[in-house]
């Protein structure tokens, strides 16, 4: 890990990193926030995933989570969402390729190579932050739009390493959605098959979920069509599944929105990880 750069931040330390991923084949950059707890005692790691187009520093600088994480003594880490770099396969379109992995392991070329953020978050950057810092193994996880399609999907083949999932106005059934169908088809192929472990709603469906859910979603989210919330409290309620799915009056799909629940976020995995 090499340190890129360091801040005070509310007592403790806004850092990021860079290193070398095997997984992606080339150079990955992430933020890690630690509490000032963690100068005394290894703590709890929440992760956050973020969406389209975005890099490791915008939640980092624009979500406002870092104070609240030191109060209840949480560690924040922000990945990127894609390998990047020359050589690296990319697309024109904002919503594939650099910038928009949508987390799975692509099978399909020329994405295949590079596109396996999946085992970035789950095996490769996990094994690298429990090697390196004050942290004590108990995960929680949640992310934005495509970050939150992440983390769900994520936390749902996964139990056993994420404590607590929640998600802001994730991608929820993307086998459904524009916002999915393209993405799979590039990086996993035409067989429908092979999406079904990406998908919030199929997982849930198949595998159901332990704990409880939060997700917060934007009632002007400008992207309602894309993201389906519909979809994943029709399953909620079919399920009888222990959480909720709140629809924000007047919230759309920006950072304000994200910083503006952010805290409610924050405490309800504390609560989870911190008793863990």
């Amino acid at each position: 890990m090499e340190l890129v750069s360091q801040n005070r931040c509310f007592g403790g330390t806004q850092s990021v990193y860079r290193h070398s991923s095997e997984v992606c084949g080339g150079e990955m950059t992430f933020g890690l926030f630690l509490p000032p707890q963690a100068g005394n005692r290894p703590v709890p790691l929440l992760w956050y995933l973020s969406g389209l187009t975005c890099t490791h520093e915008n939640a980092m600088t624009k979500a406002g989570l870092q104070r609240h994480a030191a109060e209840h003594g949480l560690a924040l880490v922000f990945p990127d969402t894609s390998p990047r770099g020359e050589g690296v396969a990319d697309d024109q379109a904002y919503d594939l390729g650099q910038g928009a992995g949508f987390y799975v392991n692509a099978t399909q070329k020329p994405w295949s190579r590079h596109f396996r953020m999946y085992d970035y978050i789950v095996s490769e950057l996990p094994e690298l932050l429990m090697a390196e810092q004050p942290l004590n193994g108990v995960h929680g996880i949640t992310g934005h739009s495509m970050g939150g399609h992440g983390a769900l999907t994520i936390a749902f083949r996964n139990p056993a390493q994420f404590r607590s999932v929640s998600a802001f106005a994730p991608i929820v059934n993307p086998t459904r959605s524009d916002w999915g169908r393209k993405q799979f088809s590039s990086y996993l192929g035409d067989d429908e098959a092979h999406w079904v472990e990406y998908d919030a709603c199929l997982l849930l469906a198949e595998r159901g979920w332990a704990g409880e859910i939060l997700i917060d979603q934007g009632a002007m989210d400008q992207f309602l069509e894309q993201l389906r919330p519909e979809a994943m409290a029709s399953l909620i309620a079919e399920r009888r599944q222990p959480g909720v799915l709140r629809m924000q009056a007047g919230y759309d799909h920006s950072y304000y929105f994200v910083a503006s629940f952010g805290e409610d976020h924050v405490r309800w995995h504390a609560e989870r990880l911190n008793a863990a």
